[in-house]
């Protein structure tokens, strides 16, 4: 495994896994250990995937400071990556929380970065609103699923801002396309993979500009794919459209019955779309 040193000193890990031109990967959670991205659906048969393990997470060690956890801080950490895989630019992929970070990479370095694709992207950095209608339209699009009654009420209550933990818990099912034992499981690896400490600092005061951050992605020059799970209540049709209309050069590919996991709800069409993105020529 494969580790080296952040600006601040502290040890971080990444893992590369797979064949072809490298691929840096960011995790969500916020802040999450990378190993549940595992192969992306195979999409190691067309790239070599850098997986980071964020500080704090995975094999990476915990920082000195906890205020470093805070997701503009961490773009320094992804630039060292860079550095040290001795590339020009990367192709960078995110996933949900990890996304805020990647925007925040691209608009400080635009000229460090090829590609940008955003997988079911949270949409803190860039400041886009969904509003609770949105995710509600979204979930009854699974009214007929055998589970639905009790996990849209709870959906309801967290909309609505009287959501509880045990509300947070059951609206799980929504997050993946199958609420079946690999979901199930993948949902309950989260709690141990997850960072909190962390968490609770990613988007604390100061992490975000969104104003700042649109204009610098209204100028970035690179091809970028916005992913979006067609039932993704976490990522709304609307919100979706309006985070690819930030760039110049972007595309909104809507996965059909995907949620917020779509390698994991089809594997292949996941893969057919982000490789045939990726491959798409010279960025330049």
């Amino acid at each position: 495994m494969p580790t080296f040193s952040a600006p601040d000193g502290t040890t971080l890990a990444y893992h590369a896994t797979g064949d072809g031109p490298p691929l840096i990967c960011l995790p969500g959670g916020p802040v999450q250990d990378s190993v549940y991205l595992g192969d992306l659906g195979g999409l190691t048969a067309h790239r070599t995937l850098i997986r980071l393990d964020l500080r704090g997470t995975g094999e990476s060690a915990t920082p000195a400071d906890p205020a470093s956890y805070r997701c503009d801080r961490l773009v320094d950490d992804v630039e060292a990556l860079r550095q040290e895989l001795a590339l020009d630019r990367v192709d960078l992929l995110a996933h949900s929380g990890g996304a805020n970070l990647a925007a925040l990479c691209t608009a400080r370095h635009p000229d460090r970065v090829a590609r940008l694709a955003l997988i079911t992207p949270s949409v803190y950095a860039v400041g886009i609103e969904i509003t609770a209608a949105d995710r509600l339209r979204t979930a009854r699009l699974r009214r007929d699923e055998e589970w639905f009654t009790p996990v849209y009420a709870a959906l309801e209550a967290v909309t609505e801002g009287r959501g509880t933990a045990d509300s947070w818990q059951a609206i799980a099912p929504f997050w993946f396309a199958r609420w079946d034992e690999e979901a199930q499981a993948v949902r309950a690896a989260e709690d141990k993979q997850r960072n909190d400490e962390a968490a609770a600092v990613y988007a604390s005061e100061g992490a975000f500009a969104p104003e700042v951050t649109r204009a610098s992605l209204a100028d970035f020059p690179g091809p970028v794919l916005v992913l979006a799970g067609e039932v993704d209540v976490a990522g709304p049709h609307p919100a979706m459209v309006e985070y690819t209309g930030l760039f110049p050069h972007a595309e909104l590919v809507v996965q059909p019955g995907a949620a917020h996991f779509p390698w994991l709800d089809d594997a292949e069409r996941f893969v057919a779309a982000v490789e045939s993105f990726l491959g798409s020529g010279d960025p330049s």
